[in-house]
C-alpha cells in the first residue's frame, strides 16, 4: 500500500547530507533499514558511522522523516474506499515497530480505512506465526475461521503465513517473478490496486 522503499531512500539522502556523511554511508544505512527498522538499528548505525547523536533521537528523527516521505501507491486509497463501501472488514497485519508503522499509516491518511491494526511489536507475535494473524483478526472484530484475504509482498511472512492461517492470498510482485514453493498465492499482482480489483470481482 505504501511506497516504503522510496520514502526510505529520500530520508536517507537528506539525513546523509545533514550529517555530511562520507560516500558510501547512504548504502550502509539503506542496507540496515531496508526490510524493517527498530530503535536498536540506530544504536548500530550510531557506532558504525561515528555519530554523536543519541540513538533514541536518531530513531525519532527517522520515524518523523520517513512518515513525511512515504506515499501511497496509485489507486490504493480509492480501492480501499470501494471495499469499505462494499462492506468489507479491513485490517493491517504487519511486522515491525508500532510507532513507525502507525506514523506511516497516519501520514498517508490510511488509518480510517481499517477496522484494526496489528503490529508485531504491539501484539507480541510476528508473521508468519498463526498467532499474529489471529490477533490481527481479533482487533478487527473478526475470526480467521470466517476466511478472508492476505495481500502483501512477502513470500514467507505474508503468503506462507496467510495460507497457514486459512486465508486466501494475493502476492504483490512489484516487478518480481514468483518462485515455486509449497504455498502458491491465489493471485499474483503487480500492485495492491490490482489485487483489490480482482478480489472484488471474485466476491461477485
Amino acid at each position: 500500500m505504501i511506497d516504503r522503499r522510496g520514502g526510505l531512500e529520500d530520508w536517507v539522502r537528506g539525513f546523509a547530507r545533514s550529517r555530511r556523511l562520507p560516500e558510501g554511508a547512504e548504502s550502509v544505512i539503506c542496507e540496515r533499514l531496508r526490510e524493517r527498522a527498530y530503535p536498536r538499528d540506530f544504536v548500530h548505525l550510531r557506532e558504525t558511522l561515528g555519530l554523536s547523536d543519541d540513538s533514541g533521537d536518531l530513531w525519532r528523527e527517522y520515524v518523523d522523516g520517513v512518515a513525511r516521505s512515504v506515499r501511497c501507491f496509485p489507486g490504493v486509497q480509492e480501492g480501499l474506499e470501494a471495499l469499505r463501501d462494499a462492506g468489507w472488514t479491513l485490517g493491517i497485519a504487519a511486522n515491525g515497530a508500532g510507532d513507525i508503522q502507525r506514523a506511516k499509516l497516519a501520514a498517508t491518511g490510511l488509518v480510517p480505512f481499517f477496522d484494526g491494526i496489528g503490529v508485531s511489536e504491539e501484539i507480541g507475535a510476528r508473521k508468519p506465526a498463526h498467532e499474529h494473524f489471529e490477533r490481527a483478526a481479533m482487533l478487527c472484530g473478526a475470526r480467521l475461521s470466517a476466511g478472508g484475504w492476505m495481500v502483501r509482498d512477502g513470500p514467507e511472512t505474508d503468503i506462507q503465513g496467510g495460507r497457514t492461517a486459512g486465508l486466501r492470498t494475493a502476492w504483490v510482485a512489484n516487478g518480481r517473478t514468483w518462485s515455486d514453493g509449497p504455498h502458491v498465492p491465489d493471485l499474483v499482482v503487480q500492485g495492491v490496486a490490482e489485487a483489490i480489483e480482482l478480489m472484488r470481482a471474485a466476491a461477485g
